[in-house]
């Protein structure tokens, strides 16, 4: 039996206690807290989705189709990055409680919504692989919280989940509060890639802002002979949330 069969029966037996937990201890919604879902209707009608006219390359909202300035200026080494949706609202506290709350149950609850923008863009893709937590903080956390979202996501699009594909090779500090320089500087050589060869990656991560950390991981994997990258965020931060973007 192949390796890829072996994690989705493993994956699918993980996936059914959860549900039988779920019958002894009622999940609560993670963006509102109601007692009884993971992810409420009222919850799911509130998120808004990106799905408007975006630079074709880092997928930030603009008024005309193409390529935005920045992107011009300085072009990102993925081919595209899309998120699904704004971070904002019960997005942003589903994520929050998924990363540091252990609501593990978050990360499939939104896959499952995902899924079907995933599709809509239709990348020609060979494997999915979250970002990678450093040694430290995957220490700390225990889990990665990408990994939680991009797993069920790489299930239900019937692509190759390759984990191991991507290592961060450098402990970097929190991409929170800095400057798109700042953020470059921080996560430049910070990945190493391996196994990926004459592959197309899509890589996933919980939230992007500048896509600094999915530009530098794109370039790890494209030195490694990937054939192409795109990138995929469950959220996208956008600057009039007062974020520093420049």
């Amino acid at each position: 039996m192949r390796e890829a069969e072996l994690k989705k029966i493993s994956y699918e037996l993980s996936r059914s206690l959860r549900c039988m937990l779920d019958l002894l201890f009622p999940p609560v919604c993670g963006g509102c807290g109601k007692v009884g879902f993971h992810w409420c209707a009222d919850c799911q009608k509130r998120v808004q989705i990106l799905n408007g006219t975006v630079c074709e390359v880092c997928g930030l909202p603009q008024d005309v189709n193409g390529i935005c300035d920045a992107c011009i200026l300085d072009r990102p080494h993925f081919r595209a990055l899309r998120a699904w949706a704004v971070y904002e609202g019960p997005v942003k506290r589903a994520l929050h409680n998924l990363k540091y709350y252990r609501n593990f149950s978050m990360g499939e609850a939104l896959a499952a919504h995902m899924t079907d923008f995933a599709k809509g863009l239709n990348w020609p893709l060979d494997l999915v692989i979250p970002i990678p937590l450093g040694r430290q903080r995957m220490k700390e956390r225990g889990y990665n919280q990408a990994g939680m979202i991009a797993e069920p996501l790489a299930m239900a699009l019937d692509i190759e989940f390759a984990p191991k594909a991507l290592m961060r090779c450098k402990e970097t500090r929190s991409q929170v509060g800095l400057s798109k320089q700042e953020r470059q500087k921080n996560v430049c050589e910070a990945f190493q890639a391996a196994g990926v060869s004459g592959k197309t990656i899509l890589v996933l991560d919980d939230v992007s802002t500048t896509g600094s950390t999915l530009s530098s991981s794109a370039e790890a994997l494209l030195s490694a002979g990937a054939k192409d990258v795109y990138a995929l965020t469950a959220a996208r931060a956008l600057p009039h949330h007062g974020l520093k973007q420049v």
